[in-house]
């Protein structure tokens, strides 16, 4: 069912690499299709929105305010939920913000010898636009992953946006708004929700950046509006790649390379270890418990098109393969996972030791999880607080640091050919001038 590598053979890196590819299928005319959805919402604004609100979600809505809920709404789904699911989102919510708080910016400066004042103000963005997937794919923790971060750094206004088709919304998903301090909730989806956050509509407003999941559909527009405003990243499929030395139960494994198989078809689990008896023992582990599984058939698709077991001849050998993969959830399911963290460069996140099921990242253990894809972790970091602010540097010069530090631009701009820029520093240099009143 999964295949095996093994690190020594001489096609190792070309297998591996032709392994890890992936490109998502655009369906000829996606780009067309959302470039011109993107369109009709910055040009026509609510009557676009509209219209395509009642295509796809099938929502008879004659007004665009009717796509609003009210917070009410949100404060009756928290009440309304069972009691346990209520607690469980509000202790995630507590460990989350926690975690969120301690990546807190702040401003700073400080003086040169010179008298210079030199520093960065941080801000937060004023509005910040959360994407959460609706119908069939309904995920609370992410809209406390994603609001969470930007309350924390002071965003002004959350404004989130959830499809809702045939006007059915997910009861935890407004609850989990509702807790998370969500500002408005707009009932759209698609990337026309995308392109009315990002360009605003009569209704509602745009945004300073745009987070949080979605289908291609809104992932190519989310790529489409980037630079009019920000976004946090382009997903691709979940990943999990497992160190184990061989004395993790393979039971244990085997459902934690199940636990990010089971998002979808193209989601990647790697199992990474020396021991090629282990390797054996989870393979049956897989062929035993994958029957069990209520999404049985969509793991197996996921292991046998994309699943990978490799064996190394030692951990030094496991840690350049698993900076070679940099994937977003790597498990280190070894004795001891802090002596392997100075050699491991690459990766969204790092489960360490035995008990540390990549699935607790996910809901409650309190960093993010909103990571980075498909080996972009090589020079990308998780969603977090500093998503959400934004640094101004501050610089201020005294009489005498212009003259001194003036000197340096003067040369620097005159050899670049930019007599403007010089002369606006020799101004300030030259102290006759000074002495006229003309600084």
């Amino acid at each position: 069912m999964i295949r095996v590598l093994e690190s020594t053979q001489p096609e190792f890196e070309r297998l591996l690499a032709a392994a890890l590819a992936y490109e998502e299928d655009t369906h000829d005319g996606v780009e067309a299709r959302v470039a011109e959805i993107v369109r009709a919402v910055r040009t026509q604004g609510d009557t676009a929105l509209l219209e395509y609100t009642r295509r796809f979600d099938r929502l008879q809505v004659q007004q665009a305010t009717e796509l609003e809920l009210p917070k009410t709404a949100l404060d009756a789904a928290l009440a309304g939920i069972p009691a346990e699911q209520r607690q469980a989102l509000e202790d995630a919510a507590v460990r989350i913000r926690a975690y969120h708080e301690r990546q807190l910016s702040p401003s700073w400066q400080y003086q040169d010898e010179y008298g210079t004042l030199l520093g960065q103000k941080v801000t937060p963005l004023d509005r910040a636009g959360l994407y959460v997937p609706g119908g069939k794919a309904a995920y609370p923790s992410s809209v406390l992953m994603n609001a969470i971060p930007a309350k924390v750094a002071g965003v002004g206004e959350v404004v989130m946006v959830v499809p809702t088709p045939d006007g059915l919304t997910n009861p935890l998903v407004l609850a989990a708004a509702a807790i998370a301090g969500v500002d408005r909730v707009f009932t759209i989806g698609g990337a026309q929700a995308v392109a009315a956050l990002a360009y605003g509509t009569q209704t509602v407003p745009s945004v300073d950046k745009i987070v949080g999941p979605g289908n291609i559909y809104v992932a190519t527009a989310k790529r489409q509006v980037f630079g009019v405003v920000g976004i946090d990243m382009i997903a691709g499929p979940s990943e999990i790649c497992v160190l184990c030395d061989g004395n993790t139960p393979a039971d244990w494994i085997a459902m934690d390379l199940f636990s990010q198989a089971e998002h979808d078809e193209n989601a990647q689990s790697i199992l990474v270890s020396t021991d090629a008896t282990y390797l054996n023992e989870v393979k049956s582990a897989i062929e035993r418990l994958l029957p069990t599984m209520e999404r049985a058939d969509i793991i197996r698709e996921s292991m046998v098109n994309r699943g990978l077991m490799i064996l190394v001849p030692d951990m030094a050998s496991a840690i350049r393969v698993i900076n070679r993969i940099a994937p977003e959830h790597l498990e280190l399911s070894v004795e001891n996972p802090e002596a392997l963290l100075d050699d491991i460069r690459h990766a969204g996140a790092i489960f360490m030791g035995r008990y540390t099921a990549e699935a607790l990242g996910d809901y409650c253990a309190g960093p993010n999880h909103v990571l980075p894809t498909a080996g972009t972790a090589r020079f990308s970091s998780p969603l977090g607080v500093y998503d959400f602010q934004k640094r101004s540097s501050l610089i201020q010069f005294s009489q005498s640091g212009a003259r001194t530090v003036g000197k340096i631009a003067s040369v620097l701009a005159r050899g670049e050919g930019l007599t403007a820029h010089a002369r606006s520093a020799e101004y300030r240099i030259d102290e006759t001038a000074i002495e006229k009143g003309r600084p």
